[in-house]
C-alpha cells in the first residue's frame, strides 16, 4: 500500500486543519516544488521555457482564477479574456505613466483594476444565472475589445494599438532571460495558489460552494448571495488580471487587444472543465492539457504520419491539430466529465487499497 494513512494521528485542531494532512502529500508537494524551482531551471532548454513552461505557469494562474468563479461559486463566465486584458493594460499604464514604478506593485495594481471591472460586470449575477450570466459576462469581453481598440489613451495614443514593455526588474535584478522570467512567474503562482487554497477552505470558500450548490438554500441559512457572488468575482478577477499582466509583460513583451480575444476566454473555460471544476489541482491539469497538447501534436503528428508514408503540409498539420484537439476534448468530457482531478483522486484511492481489490 503506497498511500497508507494509518498511524498518522492528529492531536490538535491545527494539525487536523493542515492543507496537506497526509505525510505522503507533504513529501510529494515538497519534491514537486524542488523540481520546479531547482531541477527545471538547471535542465530545461531555452525553447522549453519560452514555448511551454512560461505559458503553462501563467495559464495555470489564470485557470486558478476562473476555477474560483466557475468551479467554486458556480458562476459561468465567458469574460476571462477581458479580465486578463484589463489587468494587462492597467498594469501597463501604471508601469509606464508613473516614473520609477516597480514591477510587482504595477502587477498588483493591474489586478485591482481587473477586480473593479469584474465587480462591475458581476452585478448581473445578482439577478441572472446560468446561460444568461454567461451572455452577460460575454458582453464584458466585447466591451473590453472595443475599449482597448478605440480609446487610444489606454495604448498611449499609439497608431497601431500595439504596446510593449522592456527592461523589467524585480528588486534591482533584471528578468530578461527565460530562466528568470520562469522563476518570477513561478513564485507568483506559488504564492497565489497557496492563498487560494486557504481561501476556499475558509468561511468565504464554504459560502461560495453553498451558493454553487443551491443559492436559495444558502440564503435561507443566512448566507448573503450578493456578498458571496461579488466577492467571488472580485477574487477571481484579481487573479486573472495578474495573470493577464504577466502574460503581457513576461510572455508577450509586446501585444495588442487581439491578444486577449474571446478565444482566450474559451481556452480558460476549457482548462477548468477539463482539469476539474472546484479543484485547485484541476487548474494545473487543465492548463497542462491545453498548453502542451497542441505543441505535442504539432511536433509529433508529421513524424507519426511519416511512418505510414503520408506527407502532410504545414497547413494540414494546423487543421489536423485543431480537429484532433477538439475531438479529444469532446471524448474526454464524455468519458470523465469531472475532469482530470477526478482521475487523480481515483488514482490516490487505488493506491490506498493496493494490492487488495476491495
Amino acid at each position: 500500500m503506497f498511500y497508507r494513512e494509518n498511524g498518522q494521528f492528529k492531536t490538535s485542531y491545527r494539525a487536523d486543519q493542515q492543507i496537506f494532512p497526509i505525510l505522503q502529500d507533504r513529501i510529494a508537494i515538497a519534491l514537486l516544488l524542488a523540481i520546479a524551482f531547482v531541477a527545471v531551471p538547471l535542465l530545461a532548454s531555452d525553447y522549453l521555457f519560452r514555448a511551454i513552461l512560461i505559458p503553462f505557469v501563467i495559464m495555470s494562474l489564470a485557470a486558478l482564477g476562473v476555477n474560483i468563479l466557475v468551479g467554486y461559486c458556480g458562476q459561468i463566465s465567458l469574460g476571462s479574456g477581458a479580465f486578463m486584458a484589463v489587468g494587462a493594460y492597467g498594469a501597463y499604464n501604471i508601469f509606464v505613466r508613473i516614473p520609477g514604478m516597480p514591477l510587482v506593485p504595477a502587477l498588483i495594481l493591474g489586478g485591482l483594476c481587473a477586480t473593479f471591472f469584474g465587480i462591475l460586470f458581476g452585478l448581473p449575477s445578482l439577478r441572472v444565472k446560468g446561460l444568461y450570466l454567461a451572455v452577460a459576462t460575454l458582453a464584458a469581453q466585447f466591451f473590453a475589445d472595443w475599449m482597448f481598440l478605440r480609446i487610444k489613451w489606454f495604448t498611449l495614443d499609439t497608431p497601431s494599438g500595439s504596446v510593449s514593455v522592456s527592461n523589467l526588474q524585480v528588486f534591482g535584478m533584471p528578468i530578461e532571460s527565460a530562466v528568470s522570467r520562469y522563476l518570477f512567474c513561478l513564485c507568483i503562482l506559488a504564492v497565489i495558489a497557496l492563498l487560494a487554497k486557504n481561501l476556499v477552505r475558509s468561511a468565504i470558500g464554504r459560502e461560495w460552494m453553498a451558493i454553487r450548490d443551491m443559492d436559495v438554500a444558502a440564503a435561507v441559512i443566512g448566507i448573503r448571495p450578493m456578498y458571496a457572488k461579488l466577492s467571488a468575482f472580485a477574487v477571481s478577477s484579481f487573479i486573472i488580471g495578474v495573470a493577464g499582466a504577466l502574460w503581457a509583460f513576461v510572455y508577450l513583451g509586446a501585444w495588442e487587444p487581439a491578444a486577449f480575444s474571446v478565444d482566450q476566454s474559451f481556452r480558460l473555460l476549457f482548462m477548468v472543465i477539463i482539469g476539474g471544476l472546484g479543484s485547485i489541482m484541476g487548474s494545473f491539469f487543465g492548463a497542462a492539457f491545453i498548453v502542451v497538447l497542441p505543441i505535442a501534436l504539432n511536433q509529433f503528428l508529421p513524424v507519426l504520419l511519416g511512418l505510414f508514408g503520408i506527407e502532410i503540409s504545414t497547413a494540414g498539420v494546423s487543421h489536423a491539430e485543431l480537429m484532433i484537439f477538439g475531438g479529444l476534448i469532446v471524448w474526454f468530457l464524455i468519458v470523465e466529465p469531472h475532469g482530470l482531478a477526478k482521475l487523480w483522486s481515483v488514482g490516490k484511492q487505488k493506491m490506498r487499497l493496493w494490492p487488495f481489490p476491495h
